[in-house]
């Protein structure tokens, strides 16, 4: 990979991996597109939303007017290890937002009777795979993500089968972060690394 000499990244031996938690409107996306654009102008934004509805297509493309037109965009809603090793190329940092619909999305190809275990694997071997990507190529990842924990138990099995999991999933990411922030009203919260826990 062709990185320049003076990028911080490009200097270090393991790319840091941030994650970034929060509740709905909690800033994650915006901090995380700063975040990103100080560390690096060569950023591959995954994106794992489906324009399912208007709603959402017109959220979208707010999201893509957002990010600078130098960045690439990936759309990955599933698979994305696989996408990103091809798709890679000479990016220095990896954005993907989020791993909240990256679960949705996985949930939801597997069917209403998804086992939990199963589902859970899938989830896990997902993770592996983009964090073995961005190892091996040097990109600094960031992961935007929902912090499902402090609502109320959802009423229906399916609903506590995806808290339950994307709750695992974060822990997954948050013990292999370097750094894990938690966005309180477009806050930053250091929770792990720059004096975090």
């Amino acid at each position: 990979m062709n990185q320049s000499t003076n990028s911080p990244i490009s200097q270090s031996t393991n790319p840091p991996i941030t994650l970034i938690l929060g509740g709905a409107r909690s800033g994650k996306s915006r901090y995380a597109l700063r975040l990103a654009g100080e560390m690096s102008e060569r950023v591959l934004y995954v994106a794992t939303a489906t324009a399912g509805d208007e709603e959402m297509a017109e959220r979208i493309a707010r999201h893509r007017a957002e990010r600078p037109s130098s960045w690439r965009t990936l759309e990955a809603p599933l698979h994305v290890g696989q996408a990103l090793e091809g798709a890679i190329g000479d990016a220095e940092v990896v954005l993907l937002d989020c791993l909240t619909l990256l679960v949705s999305n996985l949930m939801m190809e597997l069917g209403e009777e998804v086992k939990e275990e199963v589902l859970e694997r899938r989830v896990e071997a997902e993770l592996e795979a983009i964090l073995c990507v961005c190892r091996a190529r040097g990109a600094a990842l960031i992961v935007v993500s929902n912090e499902v924990g402090m609502g109320l138990v959802p009423p229906y099995p399916m609903g506590r089968v995806y808290r339950d999991i994307l709750g695992k999933a974060n822990q997954y990411l948050a013990a292999q972060a370097d750094r894990v922030v938690l966005m309180v009203a477009g806050i930053p919260m250091e929770v792990k690394g720059r004096g975090g826990v």
